[in-house]
This record gives C-alpha cells, sequence and structure tokens, in this order.
C-alpha cells in the first residue's frame, strides 16, 4: 500500500515578515513608476500651455488624448493600428524561424560557422535604415516593410542563438557522445531544451526590432500604418497626431513583451506534482 502525503509546515513569523516586506517594496516600486508617469504628463501639460517651450513642436497630453479620439470616431486608427501589427506579427515570427534554423545549421556544421561568421558580424552591424532604398526598388512598397523588419531582427537572432548553443554545458555534451547519441540527437535532446532561456531572451530583442523595422519600413514607403500617421503628422505639423501615435506604438511594444513575459513566466512555473 502506497500513498502521497503533503507535509503542510505553518510558515514561520520570519518567512511572513519577509513576505510582506517584498510586497511593500513591490508597492513601493509600482507607486514609484506611476508617480514619475504622472509627473512627466503634468509638466508635459503645464509647459506647452505656459509657453514654456512651443506647443506646435511638442503638443501636450490633452491635445494627444483629442486626436487620439478623433482618429478612433473616424475609423481610420484601426486600420493603421491593424495593419502595422499585423506587419510586426509577421516580420517578428519570419525573423525568429529563420534565425533559429540558421543557428541550428551553423552548430551543426562548425566548419560553415567558421567561413561565415565575419559575414554575420558585418551584417549585424550593418546600418539596415541603408537598405530600405534598395529593398523599395527590389520587392516594391509593401514588400520592402517586410525586408527591413526582417533584416533588422534576423542577425541579431543568429547571433545570440548560436551563441547560446555555443555556451551549453560541455559536461552534458561530452555524456551524451559517450552514449552514443548523434550530433541531431544532441541538438534535440540537450542543445535545444537547454537554451529555452536564450530563446526567451531572443524574443524580448526581437519585439523591439521588428517594431523598428517596420515603422522605418512604413516612413519610406507605406500608405497604411502608425510609421505613416507620424510621417503625414509631421508633414502638417499635427504633433498631436504624430505623438498619439507615438503611445500607440508604446502600448502595442508593452502588450507584445508582456505577453512573452507571460509565456517565460508559464514555462518557469513548477508542475507542482509530489
Amino acid at each position: 500500500m502506497s500513498s502521497n502525503v503533503k507535509a503542510i509546515v505553518a510558515p514561520s513569523a520570519e518567512y511572513r515578515a519577509w513576505l510582506a516586506a517584498q510586497r511593500r517594496n513591490r508597492l513601493l516600486i509600482i507607486a514609484a513608476q506611476v508617480g514619475l508617469i504622472l509627473a512627466l504628463l503634468v509638466a508635459w501639460e503645464v509647459a506647452p500651455r505656459q509657453h514654456w517651450v512651443n506647443p506646435m513642436l511638442t503638443s501636450y497630453p490633452s491635445a494627444i488624448w483629442t486626436a487620439f479620439l478623433e482618429m478612433v470616431s473616424s475609423g481610420e486608427l484601426g486600420n493603421h493600428v491593424m495593419v502595422t501589427l499585423m506587419e510586426v506579427v509577421i516580420s517578428f515570427a519570419l525573423a525568429m524561424l529563420f534565425g533559429t534554423a540558421i543557428a541550428v545549421v551553423l552548430w551543426m556544421s562548425p566548419g560553415l560557422e567558421r567561413v561565415l561568421d565575419p559575414f554575420l558580424v558585418v551584417a549585424n552591424a550593418l546600418p539596415k535604415i541603408a537598405l530600405v532604398p534598395i529593398f523599395y526598388i527590389w520587392l516594391g512598397a509593401e514588400g520592402s516593410i517586410y525586408a527591413v523588419a526582417i533584416a533588422v531582427a534576423l542577425f541579431i537572432t543568429i547571433l545570440m542563438l548560436y551563441t547560446g548553443f555555443r555556451q551549453s554545458d560541455p559536461n552534458k555534451i561530452k555524456l551524451a557522445r559517450t552514449l552514443g547519441a548523434t550530433r541531431s540527437q544532441i541538438l534535440g535532446k540537450v542543445i535545444l531544451p537547454g537554451n529555452i532561456h536564450t530563446f526567451i531572451a531572443t524574443l524580448k530583442a526581437n519585439a523591439g526590432l521588428s517594431l523598428v523595422g517596420v515603422i522605418v519600413g512604413e516612413f519610406q514607403a507605406s500608405k497604411e500604418g502608425l510609421g505613416y500617421l507620424i510621417v503625414y503628422g509631421s508633414q502638417i505639423f499635427r504633433m498631436d497626431m504624430v505623438m498619439a501615435s507615438i503611445v500607440i506604438l508604446g502600448f502595442i511594444s508593452l502588450a507584445i513583451y508582456a505577453l512573452i513575459q507571460w509565456t517565460e513566466t508559464r514555462i518557469n512555473k513548477p508542475s507542482g506534482r509530489v
């Protein structure tokens, strides 16, 4: 006869005090962050209204909110947001897919990695905005946006993942080889499972990079999207429209980061099995 017994131990007073201190610290940090944002918004609102700065050049939060409501009521904002969001998601997914595949190929073929390493470093350091006109000529308006976004995120994906693969626990790799594992089996059983945190870190980096690449591409070619709204607003001196678009981009970036963070939390969460 066997049974699973869970021992329930009441936490000590010291542990409860430590938990309470941790909660207070978290609340203080959140309060400080909220206070900093509110102070910034108040200063931003007051300075243009008092003409300490030119309101035409900086706008102010209440005007941005009014512009946001106008764009929502006209129905144009939803389309621009969806266009940009779709471009970001597709570019993000393709950059991760291609980057992971190339990093795997480089790890599987050390000789190929030695040949391509300097080219990858140069390609990663190259300012991708210089490629926008070339992509526009080659791929047209829409294709160039995806190409720029993928180019911005692709090479950092390759370098981050391949570096993680190379820094995997050598003892586990030696053990797998001793047991007769092939290089493909080591990849599937040791390298990839051991680099989950590297994948998460790469996802976080690519979330911002893909968004940057899409906006740069929209600056050049698009007639839709938040990047187009920023360019159009600056051309007609509607800084409230420009700032509203930038704020929306910030919320999109925050939402993507929060989704990745939630995924990381779920992966790291213990199963709770006894």
